[in-house]
């Protein structure tokens, strides 16, 4: 959620932030969308996905 108007941001959006500036709802959402996508995915979505699971990581995992 961006905060203002209750709506998820999209990766598009989110491209230019840090990985710590998502929220856990968002690194969640594009975490599982790309999992399923990983078999089709190219270098640069393999990367993002990489920085995603490591700042999940850094936040303890999904459940913290």
């Amino acid at each position: 959620m961006d905060g203002t108007t209750g709506t998820q941001r999209n990766l598009h959006d989110l491209s230019s932030l840090d990985t710590a500036q998502w929220t856990a709802q968002e690194l969640a959402y594009h975490h599982r969308t790309m999992s399923e996508l990983s078999p089709w995915l190219n270098a640069q979505g393999t990367h993002i996905h990489g920085q995603i699971v490591q700042e999940i990581t850094r936040r303890g995992g999904m459940d913290a």
